[in-house]
């Protein structure tokens, strides 16, 4: 039997049962896109709650409406599940588990092991494994093939396995899954071949290249590059304001040049599940080969010191006052990581709470996409409604997300003080408002 070119034929005529394991940000969207596609699709999640809410038409993702779960589960092509017996007769999956740090910034391969195990139990002739988690170079080979290889189980002959790295953007407005080419690098020729002919069927553009390790480090190049280029305009604004120059009217002037540079821009710090930890998983692979990634290195010390430069000005604002922190009440606007969603991982929003906090004072925070936050010490802090007395009461006004919601004018006329860190004022008088 000619295992490749039967599934093949049952992708390009919707007859392929597909999965996918793991449904946050990266999962849930790919299960959906696959489903608008014509195929009947399982997702598989441990968190039973995720699972209910999708089989009722309901989504918990803010790029995922509603009426697009809504419509899939009533038309039967989209299902979830809490357990890997019942995906047995699927014909792909699609792996999109989380991969986080540990403390020592090592990779957390957990998941991703239990996956493959899981799965293996499950493996049968003709079936099509991807991973899309973010990881080291080698993950693919060196964890996934080994636990599907065996009874009877040739990789690139009766199964096929692949890695293909999730590009998902939350909150970008222009580009989805369907719109953003995927990178797809095969065990072998005939595993290329079988996840090409999936993800074309759900993606307009594929970019296929020699082998999964060359498409995991795809990932952590695109990841690695914005790092390091944010460390360096991080850097920059520390300089401009030692050189009492304004870091946003250089960059602002360079990007008028047409070629030879890209605008990045400084903040608060690093966020999401991408930037902040990805190319620790490049770093700490190198180490085992006795190497040291002095780029990602360097752009991390910088990135993760952020949050006390915006402490530090926060001082500065509350000294021209002539208060303390300690006592000072102090209101974050905005937790998420970035503008326009409800994603707190890795937010240098938490870090900046905290270090307020040991220094005594009174911090409370509005953010109308994040309802509550729990910080490192389990503490639970909720979301002030937000007024005009909110910030009126706020002994300093820290802007850390710049969520279109806000009404900046507003802002500035009932704060007493405010740190920008995003730029969202365009003057600064540096006793009322205080900017990178």
């Amino acid at each position: 039997m000619n295992y490749k070119e039967t599934l093949i034929g049952k992708i390009a005529s919707r007859k392929a049962k597909i999965a996918v394991a793991g449904l946050g940000y990266v999962g849930l969207p790919l299960a959906v896109e696959f489903a608008e596609a014509g195929f009947h699709v399982l997702g598989l999640d441990v968190e039973a709650q995720k699972v209910k809410q999708i089989n009722a038409g309901r989504s918990y993702i803010d790029d995922v409406p509603d009426e697009r779960i809504s419509s899939l589960t009533r038309s039967g092509r989209l299902s979830a599940t809490t357990a890997y017996e019942d995906i047995g007769d699927v014909d792909a999956i699609s792996i999109c588990v989380p991969t986080p740090l540990r403390k020592t910034r090592d990779p957390d391969m957990s998941y991703i092991i239990q996956a493959a195990r899981s799965i293996a139990g499950i493996c049968r002739p003709g079936m099509l494994i991807v991973l899309e988690s973010t990881t080291y170079p080698g993950t693919t080979e060196e964890i996934i093939v080994p636990e599907i290889t065996g009874d009877d189980h040739v990789v690139g002959e009766n199964v096929f396995v692949a890695y293909s790295p999730e590009r998902i953007d939350p909150g970008n407005q222009t580009f989805s899954v369907r719109n953003t080419p995927k990178v797809v690098g095969g065990i072998t020729a005939n595993c290329t071949d079988v996840a090409t002919a999936l993800y074309s069927a759900a993606v307009d553009a594929i970019i296929a290249v020699s082998s999964p390790t060359a498409a995991e480090m795809v990932k952590l190049l695109e990841n690695t590059f914005r790092a390091v280029n944010i460390g360096l305009v991080n850097e920059m604004a520390l300089m401009c304001d030692k050189l009492d120059i304004d870091v946003w009217e250089v960059i602002n002037a360079a990007a008028s040049k047409p070629f030879g540079y890209m605008p990045f821009y400084p903040g608060p710090g690093l966020g999401g599940h991408c930037i902040p930890v990805d190319p620790h998983y490049l770093s700490w692979k190198l180490k085992t080969l006795n190497y040291n990634a002095r780029f990602i290195e360097l752009a991390s010390e910088i990135n993760t010191s952020m949050p006390f430069y915006v402490v530090e000005k926060v001082t500065e604002a509350l000294n021209n006052q002539e208060r303390a922190v300690r006592g000072s009440r102090i209101v974050i606007l905005g937790v998420a990581y970035k503008r326009d969603v409800d994603d707190v991982r890795e937010s240098p929003a938490l870090d900046i709470i905290s270090l307020l906090r040991q220094r005594g004072a009174a911090v409370s925070y509005h953010d109308p996409h994040v309802p509550e936050i729990s910080l490192q010490n389990e503490l639970q802090l909720r979301s002030e409604a937000y007024s005009p007395c909110l910030l009126q009461n706020a002994d300093c006004v820290v802007v850390v997300t710049d969520h279109s919601v806000f009404d900046w004018s507003e802002v500035a006329s009932n704060s007493r003080s405010v740190v920008d860190t995003r730029h969202v004022f365009t003057t600064y008088d540096n006793q009322h408002i205080i900017g990178l």
